[in-house]
């Protein structure tokens, strides 16, 4: 009896151990197919991330292009109402000056009415 329980406990050894390679290799064969597809998810995440950040950066740029040429024609545009102020300025201090020398002159001849001695 002693010898069967020995045969029966080798004969189960061998069969667990039969078995248990077979599942092994089982298993490595859908690992390296998750491992195949993992690299290609990742290679394909970073090629989408990789034309994202593309495609922010030129969006980035036009809209620094477009912010630097509208800050140059608003700088244009209160260069050239600064000028025209100016100049309405001149405008406006030449016709005060002519206006101030003729009341000048207008008054100077009133004061030399003035002083006249009546004849």
């Amino acid at each position: 009896m002693k010898k069967s329980l020995l045969l029966a406990s080798l004969l189960a050894a061998f069969a667990m151990t039969a078995c248990g390679q077979k599942e092994e290799a089982a298993i490595e064969a859908p690992a390296a197919a998750v491992m195949d597809a993992a690299k290609e998810g990742a290679a394909a995440t970073m090629d989408a991330a990789k034309e994202g950040a593309a495609a922010t950066m030129d969006a980035a740029k036009d809209g620094a292009a477009a912010a630097t040429e509208a800050a140059t024609d608003a700088a244009d545009a209160a260069k050239e109402s600064a000028d025209a102020a100016v100049d309405a300025t001149k405008d406006a201090a030449g016709a005060a000056m002519d206006a101030a020398k003729e009341s000048v002159e207008k008054a100077a001849d009133a004061a030399k009415d003035a002083v006249k001695p009546a004849q």
